[in-house]
């Protein structure tokens, strides 16, 4: 059995991770602009003389063009980043948007069309402007729906005829594990603070949901959660009721978003973290009317939960115990094929919309040999190994629309900030420290991604 006809393959980044210039055209300064990698406390400003990765990235704003042929050059036939707020409104609050910035993804979009990539874009990923932190507290604050809304509008209406796939905000559920990026909140945030940012974010992404479908008919608009999976650390009763628990942390998120109503567990949540929500009659209106077309979500690794183990997470998703049956990444990511397959079903089960996997990838090391070659085995066999049991999924009964590899080419790795943490087919010329060529050359996977997607699958086995 190969992969449905019209399914999508491709990949995915971040323009945060990739774009760099950080200030150039009137793009304002953004969330991970004053970051040094999501696990570090931020800066809340851009420190003068101080290293900050992102500020370069790999520099895709003036490369873009390279670098698409390269994933068109694999046969992608779709590929996911984001826009970056910043560029259309420099502080967030503006009323006429920066035509240099609309502009630039004009350029963008356009070219993913003709070289056959279905832009597949994430309208807030880890970008939110810093002004609407400093001036308004972020996502805590109610006026930032009104903001959102308006730049949704500017680019539903900009790009109509360009782009069909949506996803409102990236990883929304990790407003728990890193709130400054996820929700423009502060890093040492509260629950009260976290879930009430949570909640207006809920009402923004159903009337961005709402406004998608009035100015673009044919679109797909979906919400977009960190779903990497947990399994209790034991059979103890106490262990698999925690980790249960856990779980509904992050699926919280896609039950409102997707089934349209605050679940009746959060309840028992809200009142032992003394949680009490400012909303609107209006505002569940919206919630209810208007959810999320599909559910796109990342998948990296699992971990598992011991009860009264204290929660924290990062990029990857919740951090717990390791697993002793499972291998693990240079970085400590626990590497669970199965795992998909298993949140696959979990997600289906419980929402019975379609599924998006928009991120999944092996960071490692990768050595340049001294004729120039890249032989990342390891990646091979972890996608190789990550797409049969996308593939049991799929005859599992679940409807998989596409699959976006994290991320094709190097860049920044959002957690740490380090280049060596690379995940890409095409090797870029930088290292932690921001030196190098920034040329772009193939690894070894880049020719057998291609000859999967060209078989559309079958090449797997």
């Amino acid at each position: 059995m190969c992969f449905p006809k019209k399914f999508l393959w491709g990949g995915a980044i971040a323009a945060n991770q990739a774009e760099g210039a950080y200030d150039i055209d009137g793009k304002g300064i953004n969330v991970t602009d004053v970051s040094t990698g999501l696990i570090n406390v931020p800066d809340y400003k851009v420190i003068p003389g101080k290293y900050y990765p992102s500020h370069e990235a790999i520099d895709f704003y003036h490369r873009y063009q390279e670098d698409l042929e390269l994933m068109a050059g694999m046969g992608f036939n779709c590929f996911r980043t984001s826009i970056s707020w910043g560029r259309i409104f420099p502080n967030g609050d503006e009323v006429e948007p920066n035509e240099k910035g609309l502009a630039f993804y004009d350029d963008m979009f356009n070219q993913m069309l003709e070289l056959g990539m279905e832009p597949v874009i994430t309208i807030s990923h880890y970008e939110t402007p810093i002004h609407l932190v400093n001036k308004y507290g972020g996502w805590e604050n109610r006026e930032l729906i009104d903001f959102f809304v308006h730049y949704c509008h500017t680019i539903f209406g900009r790009y109509k005829n360009l782009v069909k796939y949506w996803l409102t905000f990236n990883e929304i559920n990790n407003t728990h594990t890193i709130p400054l990026a996820a929700a423009a909140i502060r890093h040492d945030a509260s629950m009260q603070t976290k879930f009430q940012a949570a909640h207006n974010m809920f009402v923004a992404s159903a009337k961005a949901n709402k406004l998608c479908h009035e100015i673009i008919p044919d679109a797909k608009i979906g919400c977009m959660l960190s779903l990497s999976g947990v399994y209790p650390a034991t059979c103890k009763p106490e262990d698999i009721f925690g980790a249960y628990n856990l779980r509904r942390r992050s699926l919280f998120f896609g039950d409102v978003m997707i089934r349209g109503k605050y679940p009746g567990y959060i309840k028992r949540i809200f009142e032992e973290n003394n949680v009490v929500l400012d909303t609107r009659e209006e505002d569940y209106f919206y919630i209810e009317n208007y959810p999320s077309d599909y559910l796109g979500f990342s998948y990296y690794r699992t971990t598992t939960y011991e009860e009264g183990m204290p929660i924290y997470g990062h990029t990857g998703g919740i951090v717990g115990k390791e697993n002793p049956y499972l291998e693990s990444t240079p970085w400590g990511w626990q590497i669970d094929p199965l795992g998909l397959r298993y949140v696959c079903n979990e997600l289906y089960d419980r929402y019975q919309v379609p599924l998006f996997v928009v991120e999944n990838g092996l960071g490692s090391v990768d050595v340049v040999e001294a004729d120039g070659s890249i032989n990342d085995d390891y990646r091979i066999d972890y996608i190789r190994d990550h797409l049969k049991a996308l593939k049991e999924a799929i005859k599992d009964g679940v409807d998989i629309i596409g699959y976006t590899y994290w991320g094709p080419i190097d860049i920044v790795s959002a957690g740490t900030g380090e280049m060596k943490k690379r995940y890409g087919f095409v090797y870029v010329d930088k290292d932690n420290e921001g030196h190098g060529t920034l040329s772009r050359s193939k690894k070894k996977s880049y020719d057998w991604f291609k000859k999967v997607i060209e078989t559309n699958g079958k090449y797997l086995d």
